[in-house]
């Protein structure tokens, strides 16, 4: 950082309550008051090189004191106390700090060449353009403390030549760059590394977001570097100012105080989405899907939260799961998840693809496209499925909007739904364990947990006050943790059988958690296709199974049980459960 020292005295200003004065012999003429401050000061010192205060003093008495009031100075008692000891000669330190400051305040005194030659003004100048300008960090300093005078610097041109010398500097080839910049990210050395292509985005990302803005777009305007970088720089941006919303789960208690952070946030979010390059992959779907998070969180408008909405939709096959993964800040919800967050993603995305009608030659690739969502929302529900607190509607809500041709195979998302019944029938086995085993104490002591105290409550009225079909036990249930047979039944009413491996119907046939009817369904098609294979054998005709099936076969080295066995196996089973109703399912 570059300085310039002016004057040669020692420092001999001196305050007494509320009055700041200079040490001399000569009795104090010139009274000035800024704020609650009055200075007492000598019209020979000042009057010389102050062109405003020789105007106000012109018509007053030589032998009285002059009292002047300089309230609305800008940069208040600490720029007029520079512009003050410069005119007596005492040492003055300017740096990019204060630079902006005392010019502000001689201006405005009109310490100008008009006045006196060599004045401050000048020597300010000199120091903005020789000094100030040529440097990287002193220009970004220089520019964020003119944000605290924004008018005056506006006027005088600081904040606009400040932008025009980062901007210049930004599009310096890399090679050239020989001046220091901030770059912590890991891994990076400097002394052994050559300058990165975005050495220049934690720099500016000290800015106020108006600041920032304003250097985006000049730097959009150039259309000199590519879209990835400008997105690299609203990443880095974002990063610093705006809230993680992955460590946060529900909305902070609403004060004065919360409220105006909040609406600074909403402000940084509302400008980094709208000066996001349209290019598509110009940011990451993951930083799409942050902001739209970010979005939710701090309420902000329809029309920010629908363009990184749509925005994200149209880069989602690059997603992957712990992209996708945000917890819920609804009050409401207690699930952990924002699966709505998801669920609308996934809707723009299916709405654009139905809407384009692709050409016999893209085909292919529009096909791959929605297999690869299907991949990503399947393995999405795997992860989710182990909130225990998941109700099965925010589990279909994005299972069953993906198309049949979405899926090739229902492998994942018989795996999805095997999760998810594991972790609620585990969930009921340590509630019911709870109730059974603990003390009136400890049972107390669980009412804690809002979820045990309404399977309490379900458990008891069920067992010894109520009928399982009075209103008040379905309320009930409807926080169980287990599920119903007629949830299971909606769980797996998506699942294809015919489209399983044999490995998953093998898993299949066995799963006590699944409903009957599904289980019923995957023995039929094996009975079917057992069926189909024998009479293809008998006639003659060569079959090429599956790599997967004719490696089983392989392995097991034994025939499929004929038709018969397997419909008294089907029907044995279906008693077994008949009899043992549901607290006969085990994990």
């Amino acid at each position: 950082m570059k300085f310039m020292k002016l004057g040669t005295r020692p420092d001999t200003f001196y305050t007494e309550e509320a009055t700041r004065s200079v040490i001399s012999d000569i009795p104090n003429d010139l009274v000035l008051q800024i704020s609650n401050i009055n200075y007492h000061l000598h019209q020979f010192s000042l009057l010389p090189k102050c062109g405003l205060l020789r105007k106000l003093c012109v018509d007053s008495d030589d032998s009285s004191t002059v009292t002047i009031e300089l309230h609305d100075i800008p940069g208040g008692e600490d720029a007029f106390e520079l512009c003050a000891k410069y005119c007596y000669g005492i040492i003055i330190n300017l740096s990019a700090h204060n630079f902006v400051s005392a010019y502000c305040a001689a201006k405005f005194l009109r310490m100008t060449e008009a006045v006196e030659k060599g004045n401050l003004v000048l020597k300010l100048e000199a120091f903005f353009n020789s000094c100030i300008l040529v440097g990287w960090k002193d220009s970004i300093i220089t520019l964020q403390t003119a944000v605290k005078l924004t008018e005056w610097s506006e006027n005088l041109g600081i904040i606009r030549r400040c932008v025009d010398s980062i901007v210049g500097k930004i599009l310096t080839p890399p090679a050239k760059v020989t001046w220091s910049y901030t770059y912590t990210r890991i891994g990076f050395n400097k002394e052994q590394q050559m300058v990165p292509k975005d050495w220049w985005t934690e720099d500016i990302s000290d800015l106020d977001i108006d600041l920032f803005r304003c250097i985006i777009i000049a730097i959009q305007s150039t259309h000199m570097l590519p879209p990835q970088l400008i997105g690299e720089a609203l990443h880095v941006y974002a990063c610093r100012w705006l809230p993680d919303t992955t460590k946060i789960t529900r909305p902070e208690s609403s004060g004065s105080q919360t409220d105006e952070v909040t609406d600074k946030h909403r402000k940084v979010l509302e400008i980094i989405v709208n000066t996001i390059p349209s290019d598509k992959g110009s940011v990451s779907v993951g930083f799409l899907l942050r902001l739209l998070s970010i979005a939710n969180y701090l309420g902000a408008s329809t029309v920010t939260k629908t363009e990184l909405t749509r925005r994200a939709s149209l880069q989602l096959e690059e997603a992957t799961v712990s992209d996708l993964l945000f917890p819920s800040h609804s009050s409401s919800n207690q699930h952990y998840y924002d699966i709505e967050l998801v669920a609308a993603v996934l809707e723009s995305f299916l709405l654009l693809w139905r809407r384009t009608s692709p050409a016999p030659t893209e085909s292919t690739q529009f096909m791959r496209s929605i297999r690869k969502i299907g991949k990503l929302i399947d393995y999405y529900v795997q992860a989710v499925a182990r909130d225990v607190n998941l109700p099965v509607s925010k589990v279909l809500s994005v299972a069953e909007a993906l198309p049949d041709s979405a899926r090739k195979d229902h492998d994942d998302l018989y795996r999805a739904i095997n999760i998810y019944l594991k972790v609620k029938r585990k969930l009921y086995v340590i509630y019911i364990t709870k109730i059974k085993s603990s003390s009136p104490v400890q049972q107390f002591n669980n009412f804690q947990d809002p979820m045990f105290f309404m399977f309490y409550l379900s458990y008891h009225i069920d067992h010894v006050f109520l009928s399982s079909k009075h209103s008040c036990v379905r309320l009930l249930k409807q926080k169980h943790p287990d599920l119903s047979k007629g949830d299971k039944k909606r769980l797996c009413r998506n699942l294809d059988c015919q489209k399983l491996s044999p490995e998953v119907r093998s898993h299949a046939v066995k799963n006590e958690r699944l409903p009957l009817r599904t289980v019923v369904q995957v023995l039929f098609f094996e009975q079917e296709k057992g069926s189909y294979e024998q009479t293809t054998r008998s006639a003659g005709i060569p079959t090429t199974p599956a790599p997967s099936e004719s490696s089983a076969r392989d392995d097991q080295k034994m025939k499929r049980p004929d038709k018969k066995t397997q419909l008294e196996e089907g029907k044995k089973k279906g008693g077994e459960r008949r009899n043992r109703g549901d607290r006969g399912e085990r994990i």
